[in-house]
C-alpha cells in the first residue's frame, strides 16, 4: 500500500477579496474530487487573497498508480487557468 501526499501552492489571478478567492478554491477542489479518487482541502494561506495551498492525498496499491493520479491532478490544475502553480511537493509513503 502506498499513500501519496501532495501540496500545491497556487497564485489566484484576479482575486480582489477573500470571497472571490474562496470561489476559485472551491471550484478547483470540487473539480479534483469529482475527477480523481483523492481527498483534498485548503491547507495554507487561508487569509491571503491571491495565494492558497491545497493538500491532496491518495491511497493506492502501488507507487506508479499513486504518482500517475497525482500527476493528473497537476495537469487538471494547470488546465483550469483559474490559478498558476507556484510550487508543488509530492511524497509517496510505503506501508
Amino acid at each position: 500500500m502506498v499513500v501519496g501526499v501532495m501540496q500545491v501552492e497556487l497564485f489566484i489571478h484576479g482575486a480582489q477579496n477573500l470571497k472571490a478567492k474562496r470561489a476559485v478554491v472551491k471550484s478547483l477542489i470540487g473539480r479534483c474530487r469529482a475527477r480523481f479518487p483523492v481527498s483534498c482541502a485548503e491547507v495554507g494561506h487561508r487569509d491571503l487573497w491571491q495565494r492558497t495551498t491545497i493538500g491532496f492525498t491518495i491511497v493506492e496499491k502501488d507507487e506508479a498508480s499513486a504518482d500517475r493520479i497525482l500527476q493528473k491532478v497537476i495537469v487538471e490544475l494547470e488546465r483550469s487557468s483559474l490559478a498558476e502553480i507556484i510550487r508543488q511537493d509530492m511524497e509517496l509513503i510505503h506501508y
